[in-house]
Order: C-alpha cells, then sequence, then structure tokens
C-alpha cells in the first residue's frame, strides 16, 4: 500500500508539471496527427491490401497501427523525463528519501501513461475525422474498441518501462530521447503496421508476424473491424488479443525489474 500511495505522489508531481509545460503535451500530439495525414493523403492511394488499393480501405487499415506507433513512441519521453530528473539530481533526493524504491519510477509511468490516454483520445478524433470507420470490414461493438484501446495503453504502458530504463542508463535527456527513438523505428516499421505482410519477403514476414508490436495491431484491427488481418499461421497473428497480453505482462514484467535494479545503483 505504501508503494503504491508514494507511486501516485511522484505521479501527481509529474502530472502538474506536465500542465507547467504545455508545450510537452501539444508537441506530443502534433507528431501522430501528421502520421495519420501523411499516411492517410500522401501513401493511401499507392498502398494494396488484399486485392484492394481502395484509399478507404487503406485508410481503415492504418488507423491501428498509428495508434500503436503512438502509445510506443511514448518511450522517449519516459526515458528523457527520467535522465532529465538523474541530470538534475532530483533522483538522488528521492532516495534519500523514506519511499518505496520503485515508487519513484511508477509514478512516472503512471504519469505518461495519463499522457498517453490523452494523446490517444484526440487522435481517435482526427481519425474519424479523416474517415476512419470502426467496422468497416467486419462486426464490432463498443466493448470491442474500448478493449482495443486497453490494449494499445497497455502496450504503451510497458513501452515506457523500457524508456525508464534507458534513461537511468545514459547521461543526458538528449541521449535518452535518441536512445528511445532509434530501435523503435525498425520495431514498428518491421510490423503489419503500415503495409500487408503478406507483400513482405518471407523472413521479412516471419519476423514481422513474431513482433510484439505486430500482435498489438493485428489485435486492434480485429477488434475494431478494420480490413486487412494478416491471414498466416504464426501463432501471434491466429491469436492476437491473447499474444498482445502476454507480450505487454512480459515487458512489463522484464524491464520494471531492470529498471528497478538499476534505479538503486544508478547516480547523477
Amino acid at each position: 500500500m505504501s508503494t503504491m500511495n508514494d507511486s501516485l505522489v511522484i505521479a501527481r508531481r509529474n502530472l502538474i508539471r506536465m500542465t507547467r509545460i504545455p508545450e510537452m503535451v501539444l508537441f506530443g500530439l502534433v507528431q501522430p496527427v501528421m502520421f495519420v495525414v501523411l499516411f492517410t493523403y500522401v501513401f493511401g492511394g499507392s498502398m494494396k491490401i488484399g486485392n484492394s488499393t481502395d484509399p478507404d480501405v487503406y485508410k481503415n487499415f492504418l488507423m491501428a497501427g498509428i495508434f500503436a506507433q503512438t502509445v510506443t513512441f511514448a518511450t522517449a519521453g519516459a526515458g528523457a523525463g527520467i535522465a532529465e530528473d538523474m541530470h538534475k539530481g532530483l533522483i538522488d533526493r528521492f532516495r534519500s528519501l523514506p519511499m518505496a524504491r520503485g515508487a519513484v519510477l511508477t509514478g512516472r509511468t503512471f504519469a505518461d501513461l495519463v499522457q498517453t490516454t490523452l494523446t490517444l483520445v484526440v487522435l481517435a478524433v482526427v481519425a474519424l475525422i479523416v474517415g476512419w470507420r470502426p467496422g468497416s470490414a467486419d462486426s464490432t461493438n463498443i466493448g470491442k474498441i474500448l478493449g482495443g484501446f486497453g490494449l494499445l495503453l497497455l502496450l504503451g504502458y510497458a513501452f515506457t518501462w523500457i524508456g525508464a530504463l534507458i534513461g537511468l542508463s545514459v547521461r543526458t535527456p538528449e541521449a535518452a530521447t535518441s536512445g528511445g527513438l532509434i530501435w523503435l523505428f525498425p520495431v514498428t516499421f518491421i510490423s503489419n503496421a503500415f503495409v500487408d505482410s503478406s507483400q513482405m519477403t518471407p523472413w521479412l514476414r516471419h519476423i514481422a508476424e513474431w513482433n510484439p508490436f505486430s500482435a498489438t495491431v493485428q489485435a486492434c484491427r480485429q477488434l475494431f473491424g478494420d480490413p486487412g488481418l494478416s491471414q498466416s499461421g504464426a501463432w501471434p497473428m491466429q491469436h492476437p488479443v491473447w499474444a498482445s497480453l502476454i507480450y505487454s505482462a512480459l515487458i512489463i514484467v522484464v524491464f520494471r525489474t531492470l529498471a528497478v535494479r538499476k534505479y538503486r545503483s544508478a547516480t547523477a
């Protein structure tokens, strides 16, 4: 109970800080909106989903990938925030206080989860404005749609723990930002997020279909009733909801353990 109370105090501190620096939230919203507009109107007419090159089909195919990319890109912000606290000596100050060891990192990830939720809400509205229509390819309902967004938030929360570990492992916020983004590009682009993985070469398709990121995208397309579900024998593509839950839980357990261990020994 003490750990939870301490975590909520730290989360509140980070949320207050976000309200005092609104440009942080604003810039976090602009980037995913730009991706929606660029991929929809620039690439939409040249993409083939199944046997269709209809831009409207690609638009509905794309949104699950954009949502998933957005929640994972929050990793860089989490890492930079923790690296900045380290650089200013704030982490050392927290460690001198009688509070649970994991509370600082847990509170930080809770605050990032709130920001990610806000970003997803805004992005969903933008997606509806540009023409995303849940249920365009298969039946769905409000429960399934909320379930899809729940999986996205779980994936985003899991990835913030990777960001926390990166933030504790580098010396400057700039390094944390770069280190938090570099590896995300192959993870998000070697996947089924932006193209139909059946059009990839066999070895690349195999990587994409076992990519944890792809499992969440496939699960969201299934729950949203969007087109472009991968027809594959790979287990994560056949059971995407379970695969998404298992992948996210494993990432949280592994990287939370590593981050808390690093927090105990890290110095500014």
